[in-house]
């Protein structure tokens, strides 16, 4: 097969993670969750007690942290943190964390270098737009802010954290502001995007549809 990029945006709740894995296990390529590489990096920060103000200082950390990706788990510093990155107050400073210049410039540079490498289907909020300007699919999930919210807290119990709906509104609709108006790479479909809202459609239906985008621009690679 010859090496192929694939590239899943959207706001938070859209389904990408979800999405993106599903795909990834039917094309057997490998899954880059480019969002659970901030949320390290937030994880990070958290851990050594700093405020989202120490700019200099999360930029001196960030620079001397090591993430990766290995079988779908997220590794910081050599350790299996893919459970205490789903954390709710991480994904919180996960998106004012991802607004800084320098944190941004490194996982990007490490994001494409995983691409260089092997087949990739990427997920996040710039892969299409910045990443990976040149994929071979671009596809931007979304969802109404009420059915997002849903999934969001639906996951958040699965996972026994004790969290109201009405919160986790608040928080993606404080998440989709910040992504959208931040003033590097912010949140939007590229211009040669397929835009899928999947709102009222089931995961294996998008699962579907998003398999049959890729096999009709793909087909020869795969």
């Amino acid at each position: 097969m010859e090496k192929i990029a694939i590239a899943i945006d959207g706001p938070a709740g859209a389904g990408k993670s979800t999405i993106a894995k599903a795909v990834a296990s039917k094309l057997g390529i490998a899954y880059i969750d480019t969002g659970a590489m901030y949320r390290a990096v937030a994880l990070n920060i958290l851990r050594n007690k700093l405020q989202i103000s120490d700019i200099d200082k999360i930029c001196e950390l960030t620079r001397n942290t090591d993430i990766a990706i290995k079988g779908g788990r997220v590794f910081l510093n050599g350790g299996d943190v893919s459970r205490e990155i789903r954390d709710n107050e991480v994904g919180k400073l996960s998106s004012p964390v991802s607004a800084i210049p320098y944190v941004r410039e490194k996982l990007v540079e490490l994001q494409r270098k995983m691409a260089q490498s092997e087949s990739v289907i990427m997920d996040g909020r710039d892969i299409g737009t910045n990443v990976l300007k040149d994929a071979d699919v671009k596809i931007f999930l979304t969802a109404s802010i009420d059915e997002r919210s849903m999934r969001r807290y639906l996951e958040f119990k699965s996972r026994g954290c004790s969290v109201d709906l009405k919160s986790v509104k608040s928080d993606i609709t404080k998440r989709d502001e910040l992504d959208t108006t931040r003033k590097l790479n912010p949140l939007k479909p590229a211009d040669d995007a397929v835009i899928i809202d999947t709102t009222s459609k089931s995961i294996k239906e998008v699962i579907e549809e998003v398999l049959s985008i890729i096999k009709a621009r793909c087909n020869d690679a795969l």
